[in-house]
């Protein structure tokens, strides 16, 4: 597309320039330079696998064809035609690849240098994107020059303002703009511009830079157009089996971070918490139909036989040299089979995991149930992201259980309650007020809230929240009444050191607080075990610290104060 050059803009008889609210000009829009990645019309993946493949074909092909001269003594420049294209072949190949991997690396610094500077001479129209505001001057001011806002950065590129109208108009799919252009950032800002134009609606408050969109491609999320900001906030340290710890607290509710803070001191004063993991296995349910319900059982019977336990789990433990099957539950409802596969995935949460050896174990048994109907490879007997009493019996995940001892003077001084008024409050409330409720997992104060913080903030599965937050408070007076013994116990803590959210930055950055990043080499699957251990942790310190708010009558107090606007922050006590 050609850009065309306005006529100077029309001036008044006194010589001032004759202006309005919306002229405006950009920034300098050279034409774009050629790259390698230009050599075919093919997306960059594709034109990258043709001449790599031809490169070393040829090359291939080259040596072992002079090897044979050099053993029959003929003249190495005595060619064949075929040895002639190979050679052009070669070539072309290997400027391609310099291109693509040299040349086009030292152009990126040049056209970027080229784009620093204003256009002067060219003007837009009001219909481009970044605008100059113009101020005509004012008849008896001192004003003499125009006045300019602040340049708002957009598409300096016409090739790009072509493909976001592509996009408007359906030519282009979104979804496939980052494997056509090869640049995922380009690719946000296209689909972004290209919303805003069809929607009609700006989305200036949604930041576009600052983020590597490379990491979540193919894995953590598609068609992006710019990132959430969420604060992340301390707490701690939590003092667990003897450590300390600092817990990243990813919110938008106040007094959350500082509320975990304070049981977190009551916490430490009092010596610490100890925890135990109970049980570590993701599970997976497949549901399977049958003919008959007693042909459905066979299979059954078949699955629960421990003499078919080592056969299964070979074929299980084929999907990944972490994947252990350690059992299968089955159910049935009237001639469907539904069977809950368990298994240690180490440090990651799982799933995907735990699905490649269920879909082994589906393809073995086809042999001898060639009749086997597989419906789904999840059943929802699993059960995932949803409040299930198969998880609260049995376990999902991590099942953990945490404690504490809370001496009588931190009670009051720390707390600023007693312990016969949080015992009596945590059976009325947390036990007898969720069974009257009928809640499932639920009794508790608000485990949810500490468990989603913390997974906000450390890159895992948001919805899992959901049965990771099944947790039972307990609290009683020990020591002649005079200490407060609390625990809490959560059996479906789902949660991993590697693979989906974990990978990017900033989470990357809390897992690495928390002395958690990644795999643990020497022994598999710590890492994420310990992460469980933290999360309940920082859940008992969240109970504590607010049942003893609910029980001195301060709550409504704290979130007034922690949780609304305030400007002078220096007015803000500490709450411990």
């Amino acid at each position: 597309m050609d850009l065309h050059r306005r006529p100077p803009p029309p001036t008044t008889p006194n010589g001032a320039v004759a202006t309005t609210n919306h002229h405006s000009r950009r920034l300098k829009s050279p034409s774009p330079s050629p790259k390698a990645s230009d050599a075919l019309p093919l997306p960059l993946y594709l034109t990258n696998t043709i001449f790599f493949t031809l490169f070393f074909s040829v090359a291939y092909y080259l040596l072992h064809r002079w090897r044979d001269k050099i053993r029959s003594s003929t003249p190495l420049h005595v060619v064949t035609l075929s040895e002639i294209a190979a050679i052009v072949s070669l070539i072309a190949s290997f400027i391609y690849l310099l291109g693509f991997f040299g040349i086009d690396f030292v152009q990126s610094f040049i056209s970027r240098a080229n784009h620093d500077g204003w256009d002067l001479d060219d003007t837009i129209t009001t219909n481009q994107t970044t605008n100059f505001s113009v101020a005509s001057p004012v008849a008896g001011s001192d004003q003499s020059l125009p006045k300019l806002t602040a340049p708002k950065p957009s598409f300096c590129s016409e090739e790009d303002n072509e493909i976001v109208n592509s996009v408007v108009e359906g030519e282009i799919p979104s979804y496939s703009l980052e494997s056509r252009l090869g640049d995922c950032f380009r690719a946000a800002a296209i689909r972004r511009e290209a919303l805003q134009r069809t929607s009609g609606r700006s989305l200036d408050g949604l930041p576009l830079e600052g983020f590597d969109y490379e990491t979540i491609l193919g894995q953590c999320c598609e068609m992006p157009v710019g990132y959430i900001q969420i604060p992340v906030g301390v707490a701690g340290p939590l003092l667990l089996d003897g450590f300390e710890y600092t817990v990243p607290m990813a919110t938008t509710e106040g007094c959350l971070v500082a509320s975990t803070n304070r049981g977190c001191k009551a916490i430490y004063a009092s010596g610490g918490a100890e925890s135990v993991v109970l049980r570590d296995a993701m599970s997976r349910a497949p549901v399977v139909r049958f003919s008959t319900a007693k042909r459905a059982s066979q299979l059954k019977f078949f699955l629960e036989d421990p003499l078919n336990a080592d056969t299964l789990a070979v074929v299980f433990n084929r999907s990944s040299r972490f994947a252990r099957l350690q059992g299968i539950q089955c159910a049935m409802a009237g001639k469907n089979l539904y069977m809950r596969f368990t298994c240690s995935t180490g440090d990651a949460m799982g799933m995907n995991m735990v699905s490649k050896g269920v879909q082994n174990v589906l393809d073995f048994l086809q042999n001898d149930f060639p009749d086997m109907d597989v419906i789904g490879i999840s059943g929802n007997y699993c059960s995932d992201k949803k409040p299930a009493a198969v998880n609260w019996i049995e376990g999902r995940g991590k099942s953990v259980v945490c404690e504490a001892i809370i001496k009588e003077e931190v009670v009051k001084k720390v707390l600023k309650t007693s312990v016969s008024a949080l015992v009596e409050l945590n059976m009325l409330k947390n036990l007898a007020g969720s069974a009257i409720a009928g809640t499932l997992g639920g009794f508790n104060a608000h485990a949810s809230n500490i468990v989603s913080a913390i997974f906000i903030a450390t890159g895992q599965d948001p919805a899992q929240n959901v049965e990771s937050s099944h947790c039972i408070t307990m609290m009683e007076a020990v020591n002649d009444g005079r200490d407060l013994h609390i625990s809490v116990t959560m059996p479906s803590i789902e949660v991993g050191t590697v693979g989906g959210g974990t990978q990017l930055a900033s989470q990357s950055a809390c897992l690495n607080m928390l002395g958690v990043k990644g795999a643990s080499k020497d022994s598999p699957g710590s890492n994420s075990r310990l992460l469980a251990t933290i999360v309940a942790g920082s859940v008992l310190a969240g109970e504590l610290s607010l049942m003893s708010a609910i029980a001195a009558g301060q709550l409504v107090n704290s979130h007034m104060k922690y949780n609304r606007s305030c400007k002078d922050v220096t007015k803000l006590s500490s709450r411990g």
